[in-house]
């Protein structure tokens, strides 16, 4: 009953029970932390000794879903994880006498079935979908974070550690802790292209290779964790809250994506004829995203805090557009060297790092190839700095803006079908149950602000 669930296109190469084994051997490997999320996108491990790994690998390890956010009802909550060995990793930070590594689990049904509530499996069967019409999905997200200082007392405080800007070389703490969060997430299998200081104060960014969409979305998941791990080692807190501090750039995660052809490997999106170099499936993906831009926001912008950033004057794109050089665009098509035409891509700059990853690919593939399926027309695109717009240019030139809160963005959701197809009735309904709650207690907060501002006036 191994697990030998292998998406088309995915270039992650799995390994046999016998070679993981091996490996847990050789390095004296103590326990093994079975990964999975939550719909939230929040990683939950099970922690297994090694002695019982190989009949985990062959039967399964079962657990009490009923208490992992969005997943199952009491009535309904057994179930079992089988692991992905191609994600096999040593937990750099984990090491003797307590050596541990880490694996990724499918979650499955007690019928043996893969379970509908599991993240994995909704960009699963989105891979499934783009494959049954011959395609794979690359993505390469760009997450950025904060880090903060601890106080004596082990609190999070909202100072930022340094005070340096946009790639800025700081000689403090900052460039030690990006090297070491670097060589933690090389070990643990991410191939990093770079790291730099972002434009806010104790702001960073951290990319890695582009890839197949699972598999980025496994590094993305693997991402957070790991770079919290390190921080607290340098007695900091790494936070993805995509607006901490008010007044200064929040925290985007843009994601670049392209298809590419089972058949062959090359890039779908190509047209070196075209004065973009966008082919028409390229040019009909981008049409169908913006198209489902309101829909998606609630996955792609999970929480209420999210809105804080997505707001005009900030780097964050609020209108619903595409573009070239305007950063101010949803989506950018970004410049490519010469004679590289196999690199392009296109760059949705609204998800952030709150956002669960495995949705966000899921339903930006489901919007892309709903607008392949339809040949939907794309738009003109608008060079112009969108922030300076009028109402009234905003109209002329027929652009719409994101929802402005995480009430309008669920609201936009459930009025999307090709969303709500694409997560599947279970995450659907789990996840707009989670956010409603979220929504309703914001809704119900009285804040300082309201108090300094009103308590004396009225």
């Amino acid at each position: 009953m191994v697990a030998t669930i292998s998406p088309v296109g995915r270039k992650a190469p799995t390994p046999t029970a016998e070679e993981v084994l091996d490996i847990c051997r050789e390095q004296a490997v103590r326990f093994i932390n079975l990964q999975f999320t939550d719909v939230m996108g929040i990683v939950k491990m099970v922690t297994i000794p090694v002695e019982v790994f190989p009949d985990v690998i062959e039967h399964g390890q079962w657990f009490d879903g009923s208490s992992i956010a969005g997943f199952a009802r009491i009535a309904e909550s057994d179930m079992y994880l089988m692991p992905d060995l191609s994600t096999f990793n040593l937990i750099p930070w984990e090491a003797a006498p307590n050596t541990t590594a880490r694996v990724i689990c499918w979650v499955h049904r007690p019928d043996g079935e893969l379970f509908p509530g599991d993240p994995r499996n909704v960009l699963l069967r989105q891979l499934e979908r783009a494959a049954a019409l011959g395609y794979s999905f690359n993505t390469g997200p760009e997450p950025e974070f904060f880090l903060f200082k601890r106080t004596d007392d082990g609190k999070i405080s909202v100072l930022p550690h340094d005070r340096a800007g946009y790639f800025d070389l700081s000689t403090d703490l900052a460039a030690t802790v990006r090297k070491d969060m670097i060589r933690a997430l090389q070990q643990m299998g991410i191939k990093v292209e770079a790291g730099h200081h972002e434009v806010a104060i104790g702001q960073h960014e951290i990319d890695f290779e582009y890839d197949h969409a699972l598999t980025s979305a496994d590094q993305g998941s693997t991402f957070k964790f790991t770079l919290k791990a390190i921080a607290q080692q340098h007695g900091l807190h790494a936070t993805f809250m995509p607006k901490p501090i008010a007044g200064i750039n929040g925290s985007g995660m843009h994601v670049h994506q392209s298809l590419a052809f089972l058949d062959g490997g090359d890039n779908a999106f190509v047209d070196g004829d075209d004065d973009y170099g966008l082919s028409k499936n390229a040019k009909h993906f981008m049409a169908g995203q913006l198209q489902h831009a309101r829909g998606m926001c609630a996955v792609l912008a999970p929480i209420v805090n999210s809105y804080r950033r997505l707001v005009p004057g900030y780097e964050a794109p609020v209108y619903i557009s595409w573009a070239r050089q305007n950063r101010s665009a949803l989506i950018r098509v970004p410049m490519i060297r010469a004679g590289r035409t196999k690199a392009t891509r296109l760059e949705l700059r609204c998800p952030d790092p709150a956002c669960n990853p495995y949705l966000a690919y899921a339903v930006m593939l489901a919007a892309g190839l709903d607008g392949i399926e339809r040949e939907l027309p794309l738009p003109e695109p608008v060079e112009e700095n969108l922030y300076h717009f009028t109402e009234e240019d905003l109209v002329r030139r027929n652009v719409a803006t994101l929802p402005a809160t995480l009430g309008e963005a669920i609201d936009e959701m459930a009025q999307d079908e090709v969303v709500r197809e694409a997560l599947g009735d279970h995450v659907y309904e789990r996840l707009t149950e989670a956010q409603n709650q979220e929504w309703n207690a914001f809704r119900l907060h009285v804040t300082e602000w309201e108090r300094e501002r009103y308590l004396e006036v009225y």
